[in-house]
Order: C-alpha cells, then sequence, then structure tokens
C-alpha cells in the first residue's frame, strides 16, 4: 500500500484518525496552556507580593516544577491519581485499578509545568513596566483596581507575549508525552499506525509535518498578536 493510500481518508487510510489526534493534541495543549496562564498568573502575583509565605511558597512551586522532568510530573499525577481514585473506588466494593481520565492529567500536568515557567513570564513583563505609566495613572484619580485593569494588565500581556509563544511551543512538544498515558493524541496514534501497517517512517513522517503545521499557525498568530498589541507603542 502506498503512502498516499495509508495517510489518505479511503479505506484503509488512516488520514482522518491522525487528523482526529492532532485536534487532541491541540485541545490537550490548548487547555493546558490556559490552565497554566491562571496558576502562572497567581505565582506572579505571590512572587510580587509583600507577604514572605506567599513568596516562598511560590518560589517552591517555580523551582521544583522547574527542576522535575515534565514526564516524572505526568508519572505522578497519573499513578497518583489513579491511587487516589481506586482507594475511594475500594469503599464501593470496587476492586482493581482504576484509572484516572488520561485528557484530564494531561491537562493538568501541562498546566502546572507550564505556570511555573508562565509565572517568570508574567513577573518579568511586570518589572519590565514604565512606573511613569502607573504613576500618571494614579495621578488622574485611577484606584487600584482601574489601574491594574486598565494600565497594568494590558502592558504585562504586551510584553509577556513573546515568551508566552516560547512557552505555547514548548508545552507544544510536551503533549506528546502525555501518551504514556494511552491518551490517543498525535504521536501515540503514529505510533499505532506506525506498528499495524509496519510502515513507521510514513506514520512519523506525516505526524511530524502536522506538528510543525500546528507550530507554523501558533507562530503566525503569536507574530500578529504582538504586532496588534504593539500597534501605537514607541
Amino acid at each position: 500500500m502506498s503512502a498516499f493510500t495509508l495517510l489518505g481518508f479511503g479505506p484503509g487510510g488512516w488520514g482522518g484518525a491522525l487528523l482526529l489526534a492532532a485536534g487532541t493534541t491541540l485541545a490537550l495543549a490548548l487547555c493546558g496552556f490556559l490552565l497554566g496562564a491562571l496558576l502562572g498568573g497567581l505565582a506572579a502575583g505571590a512572587k510580587l507580593s509583600g507577604l514572605l509565605p506567599l513568596r516562598v511558597l511560590a518560589d517552591g512551586y517555580t523551582t521544583l516544577l522547574r527542576g522535575v522532568p515534565d514526564l516524572l510530573v505526568i508519572y505522578l499525577l497519573y499513578f497518583g491519581g489513579s491511587a487516589a481514585l481506586g482507594s475511594i473506588a475500594g469503599l464501593f466494593g470496587v476492586t482493581g485499578f482504576v484509572g484516572v481520565p488520561a485528557f484530564g492529567v494531561g491537562v493538568a500536568a501541562l498546566g502546572i509545568i507550564s505556570g511555573a515557567y508562565q509565572a517568570e513570564v508574567f513577573r518579568g513583563a511586570y518589572l519590565a513596566l514604565d512606573r511613569g505609566q502607573i504613576e500618571a495613572a494614579r495621578a488622574v484619580g485611577m484606584h487600584r483596581g482601574l489601574i491594574l485593569r486598565r494600565v497594568v494588565a494590558p502592558l504585562v500581556a504586551r510584553d509577556a507575549l513573546p515568551g508566552l509563544g516560547n512557552v505555547w511551543q514548548i508545552l507544544l512538544k510536551d503533549s506528546a508525552l502525555v501518551s504514556v498515558t494511552g491518551l490517543i493524541e498525535l504521536l501515540r496514534q503514529a505510533q499505532v499506525g506506525a506498528g499495524s501497517t509496519r510502515q513507521p517512517f510514513t506514520f512519523y513522517l506525516a505526524a511530524a509535518a502536522l506538528y510543525l503545521a500546528i507550530t507554523s499557525l501558533s507562530t503566525w498568530g503569536f507574530s500578529r498578536a504582538e504586532a496588534r498589541a504593539r500597534r501605537g507603542a514607541r
């Protein structure tokens, strides 16, 4: 069977399965990135706060998650969550292994990991702010909440965009690690196709092309967002 037939959408073709898996990869990375943005924003706020316990907690989070292999975090969440779920299920008489949903574990792992990196991106963007703009906002009578919403948040988001783009690209590639939990994302689907047809080069090359297409579109999207955010900026 030719490569075009294998990767096509006809009988015996794997095109539909690969595209569906690429969609799963994209959804996994996007949900993990959004969760990471939430965690990263909270961690950055804690690092910049005047409260020592919050700073210590946030420093511990970012140091630990950036120092531990991503695959290990996925294993800990998957097997730790499954053990906890199994203990709860045992109370109701359920025996055997009870696994947590692989997609949920993947989103949680990617979110926790990327949150540690996004925290540093947000913190750096905040520290780079022009204090004169905040002083100007205060001078015209803006209260703290309004300054945060109208001045600080837009400027931090603008300056954080390049760093967030890098975190997104890394997160997208890390999403392939979630395949160890059995989730059929792009790399896992390519493995299944390669094993079933004994055409590994064809399937892994197709997976590489799909990853490259997603990253290229992402790069274009972040570039457009940066250009739009910097309109009128000196």
